[in-house]
């Protein structure tokens, strides 16, 4: 039997949804709910038509209302497998070598941070203020993603950072979080937040030795890594919230 039509809505419903709505869709098709029922729950803009042509490809193709979720269980089993393979890239600030591509540092922060659209965890050492990334952080903040940015103090770096604060850098983004690490007193003088990341929604984690400053992202010689998908990303979400929860990192307001 023919389910081309069929398929091919689903594909794009897959599409539009995501893996969490599209699951939530499988889950009203194998419990017989109506089109109109789908439309009310998956309102969102730009779906709607997706959803309707589901419900159409379904009759038409006359499928079992059990069979069409279980397709679109299996493009959200893809999706997820398609997300969570692991990419690992090399990231360099500074001059570029024959034959050897290099995605410059500032341009990779960036992307990481576009893409970011529900969570965005970062730590630096320094800071400065950047334009191209305190307008990639404001962009974040206002379509509502969670930015808790990690900083260094003057007074925790004990003389080696000179100047303005590095969470100064920080201060015209409005609904972005400040933290930095409250030592606990057996730890010595000498310790620092040295931790230089970023990432984006646990899925994405930048890497490496460049702090949040323009000299680090564009002129330094800076070397990192850029991790898609895979146990790393939200592994190192995880760290960063549970030193928040157990208050070694605490809110830094300015």
């Amino acid at each position: 039997m023919s389910r081309r039509r069929f398929e091919a809505a689903a594909a794009a419903a897959a599409v539009a949804l995501g893996p969490s709505r599209t699951k939530d869709l499988a889950g009203m098709l194998a419990r017989g709910h109506s089109k109109e029922r789908a439309l009310t729950e998956l309102a969102t803009p730009g779906v709607r038509e997706a959803v309707a042509k589901v419900y159409e490809g379904l009759q038409a193709d006359e499928l079992p209302a059990a069979e069409a979720a279980a397709y679109l269980r299996g493009y959200v089993a893809a999706q997820r497998r398609a997300r969570d393979a692991v990419r690992v890239a090399t990231v360099w600030s500074g001059p570029s070598t024959p034959g050897v591509p290099v995605r410059a540092t500032a341009q990779v922060l960036v992307e990481v941070i576009d893409e970011s659209r529900d969570e965005l965890l970062a730590m630096t050492y320094a800071a400065r203020p950047y334009p191209a990334l305190t307008r990639a952080l404001a962009e974040a903040t206002a379509r509502g993603v969670q930015v808790h940015v990690v900083v260094e103090t003057v007074a925790g770096a004990r003389g080696l950072l000179a100047g303005r604060e590095p969470a100064g850098a920080f201060a015209s983004i409005p609904g972005l979080h400040l933290w930095h690490w409250v030592r606990d007193p057996t730890a010595g003088p000498a310790s620092r937040q040295h931790a230089k990341l970023a990432v984006a929604d646990r899925r994405v984690l930048i890497l490496g030795s460049a702090n949040l400053t323009e000299s680090a992202a564009r002129r330094n010689i800076e070397a990192g890594v850029l991790i898609r998908g895979g146990d790393a990303p939200q592994r190192a979400a995880e760290h960063i919230v549970e030193l928040q929860r157990r208050g070694v990192l605490q809110p830094l307001h300015v």
